[in-house]
């Protein structure tokens, strides 16, 4: 029920605007001058919309009135009531945001009327404000993948590249979120409302490849009865996300190559290429410069993709939002099958914490989906399964960059530095973070554990992560 405030120093007049609209099934409250009406103001529930009289007498009129809810409330819809004579102050009053202006007298039918309109165009407002909050919601990245200082790092790096046509690189591990960032960072930008096309280049057969991108013409070879759209083509004018383009066969980056110069296709069996207008977006788990350097990806190439590169943190570097992960995916997994699992044990924290997550994101979503399944009313440390590989094999120390002109022996000291902080990490999640128990895995004195754990600054939660209600 909509709430309307009649604001006139007549009574006669509120008195009959009151009996018209209360007919209609509205709530009418009555102010008899500016005053009384900017009370009604401060209350948690304001009027939907007033009638307000331009000529009131007191320290404000009616303009110094809609000035001041137009300031503190714009959503209230406001139509003005006025005299023949005082046209010019009605029409001041649309530019200053009022919705539309009466004059008296006036017909009952009009009145109806225009605050019908006044209403509908104020509940469209309100939908297009919640729409454009939910994707603001939608892009925000922490609802998403969580608040850690380095997600949040990557949503400025979103927030600074989306509205610009730089292609993107990203990197990272398998299951980091790739595909989440590609999308977030097109929805953020202009090319929003059109097509976002995701092409998994290592799922596709080399044979296949370059009539997948970019389509082929009716007899372009045997067995090609019809024309095909390339996902290129499907993708103009929005952007498309190319997954491990490490994978892409040499002829292929050829032509994806004249395709990023000339901004040009050509499809097989096609006699002109056609411009296409399309935003690129591509991915890898493996560097592009270590492809590029072992000869798998044209140096000229590698340079037309990396315009702007967003790196994307293993799991085990942001820790932080394991607890929020955890319970997103036990929420998710819970309407899924339907059940009611309310939160997981603090030891079952603990372990999630100190795995080492070689499958990143997309595995700790398995974990938490598996779990749901097995509980009943809390995920104990039984119910979390990993793989084999992952929880009982000491982790393997991942290749580093060794900068040009290391010697030997710092060489040396940085390799031994990374395995000994990766087997520390290993020992305390093989251990579900008991400090004394990893101790004796690696056959070190418990003090000389501590201060490795210190020094190597390693996060393994125990003690300080509560359950995740």
């Amino acid at each position: 029920m909509n709430r309307i405030l009649v604001v006139d120093d007549e009574k006669d007049m509120r008195w009959l605007l009151s009996n018209i609209l209360k007919e209609d099934g509205y709530t009418i409250y009555e102010a008899e001058d500016c005053g009384r009406a900017l009370n009604f103001l401060k209350k948690d529930s304001p009027p939907d919309l007033i009638l307000l009289d331009l000529r009131i007498p007191g320290e404000m009129d009616g303009i110094d009135l809609l000035k001041e809810i137009k300031t503190t409330r714009p959503e209230i819809q406001v139509i003005i009531l006025t005299a023949y004579g005082n046209i010019g102050s009605a029409v001041e009053a649309i530019k200053l945001g009022a919705y539309d202006y009466l004059t008296k007298p006036f017909e009952n039918e009009r009145l109806r009327l225009t605050i019908k309109r006044a209403l509908e165009s104020q509940k469209l407002t309100k939908e297009i404000f919640q729409l454009k909050n939910e994707l603001k919601r939608e892009l925000d990245l922490e609802s998403i993948m969580g608040g850690s200082p380095e997600i949040k790092k990557i949503f400025e790096q979103i927030n600074k590249v989306s509205d610009t046509n730089f292609t993107v690189l990203i990197e990272g591990e398998s299951g980091t979120g790739k595909e989440v960032v590609a999308n977030a960072i097109h929805r953020a930008s202009s090319r929003g409302n059109a097509s976002f096309i995701a092409v998994d280049c290592g799922a596709i057969p080399d044979t296949l490849i370059e009539s997948e991108l970019f389509g082929y013409e009716k007899g372009a070879f045997t067995g090609a009865d019809r024309e095909k759209k390339g996902q290129f083509e499907l993708a103009n004018n929005g952007t498309i996300f190319l997954d491990e383009i490490g994978n892409l066969p040499y002829h292929v980056q050829n032509k994806l190559l004249r395709m990023i110069q000339e901004r040009k296709i050509q499809k097989l069996g096609g006699k002109q290429p056609f411009p296409i207008d399309v935003r690129i977006i591509v991915a890898s788990n493996i560097p592009l410069a270590k492809l590029e350097a072992e000869g798998k990806l044209r140096s000229d190439i590698y340079y037309r993709l990396n315009e702007f590169k967003i790196e994307l943190p293993p799991l085990r570097k942001r820790i932080e939002d394991i607890p929020f992960l955890a319970k997103k995916f036990l929420e998710e997994g819970n309407m899924e099958l339907q059940k009611n699992v309310k939160g997981l044990q603090k030891d079952s924290l603990t372990m999630l914490i100190n795995h080492h997550w070689p499958g990143n994101v997309r595995e700790l979503k398995n974990v938490i989906k598996r779990a749901v399944l097995l509980a009943e009313s809390m995920i104990e440390p039984s119910h979390l399964i990993f793989d084999n590989a992952a929880s009982l094999n000491p982790p393997i120390i991942h290749e580093e960059k060794i900068a040009e002109g290391m010697s030997l022996r710092e060489i040396t000291k940085k390799v031994v530095y990374l395995a000994e902080k990766e087997a520390i990490e290993w020992a305390l999640n093989m251990s579900s973070g008991n400090k004394s128990k990893a101790a004796k895995v690696l056959r070190v004195d418990y003090k000389t554990l501590l201060s490795k754990i210190k020094e190597y600054d390693i996060r393994y939660g125990i003690d300080c992560m509560e359950s995740v209600p």
